[in-house]
């Protein structure tokens, strides 16, 4: 009896703490949602909570107003299917060969391949490189960089390490050659793995900025996200304009309904829109790939 008053205990102090950890886990997005919701100049006097004040959609049309907005939605979408498809076909295919102990030099390879990842050449020789590779305002700037993660390939490599062997060996013994075995056998096995990657992928390229703005110079192939950065900045310079302005004695600004801190709140539901509504289709595999691919020997 004593034992079960305990358990009841123990699972409501679990129930109340799970909940508290949602709710300050959610409560910063709602805010933002409520601030890109609300008059800008209303919400400068604070107190937005959850749900706006002064309800509005005059944030979302200075964001959605950008001339560059749709062709940047564009790019951005295709940069993330393309990047992503990419990447998992070669960091897959890395894996799988890395995992094989018989592999011909297989130490030296893991050696190559890990050197980049502590060993950068930094900004200005990166831009040289791509200028002779004539990547310089190319779609393709967005995706061979990103192309292979050597972190992912060892997560990958990992979870399939993992994997039995008398299954491959089964293949082999029915005639199947080792692409078969890849996309037959290891693959519809390795979900839980490859949606994690696919979605640290999606993610690497959908949040991706500074691409842009370092070898970027085409308007036509601004993504959103450096769109919406753009955005931000200028709201801020609208705004110290106007400031400057009023100390100045010069002729009084239009009051403006928008504010730097609210079109910012409007960006950042948009940026993050998609990929919260992604996460909950890849939760289930989520956990269970990294626990398997980062522990599992």
């Amino acid at each position: 009896m004593i034992r079960h008053k305990s358990e009841r205990v123990f699972n409501a102090l679990n129930i109340l703490f799970m909940l508290f950890l949602s709710v300050i886990t959610l409560y910063p997005y709602l805010n933002q949602l409520a601030v890109s919701l609300n008059d800008g100049q209303d919400t400068i006097f604070g107190g937005i909570t959850v749900y706006p004040r002064v309800f509005t959609w005059t944030n979302y049309e200075t964001v959605f107003g950008n001339a560059g907005f749709v062709s940047s939605v564009v790019v951005s979408v295709l940069r993330v299917l393309a990047g992503t498809i990419l990447g998992l076909l070669l960091i897959t295919g890395a894996a799988y060969a890395i995992s094989k102990k018989e592999l011909p030099g297989r130490n030296f390879f893991i050696f190559f391949l890990i050197i980049p990842t502590f060993i950068s050449g930094g900004l200005i020789p990166m831009y040289i490189l791509y200028k002779y590779l004539h990547l310089m305002n190319h779609f393709l700037v967005y995706i061979l960089p990103m192309a292979f993660v050597f972190y992912y390939m060892i997560i990958i490599r990992t979870y399939l390490q993992s994997l039995p062997p008398s299954l491959e060996e089964s293949a082999l013994i029915d005639g199947a050659n080792e692409i078969q075995i890849l996309f037959r056998i290891m693959l519809p096995l390795s979900l839980p793995v490859m949606a994690t990657v696919t979605l640290w992928l999606a993610v690497a390229h959908w949040n991706d900025w500074t691409s842009s703005l370092y070898f970027v110079t085409k308007k036509n192939l601004f993504t959103l996200q450096y769109v919406m950065y753009k955005v931000v900045k200028e709201a801020e310079l609208v705004n110290e304009m106007t400031v400057v302005n009023a100390m100045t004695g010069g002729t009084a600004a239009p009051r403006a309904t928008v504010t730097p801190e609210s079109v910012k709140a409007a960006t950042i539901i948009v940026a993050t829109l998609p990929i919260v509504l992604l996460y909950p289709f890849l939760q289930k595999y989520f956990i269970k790939g990294v626990m398997i691919g980062a522990v599992k020997e």
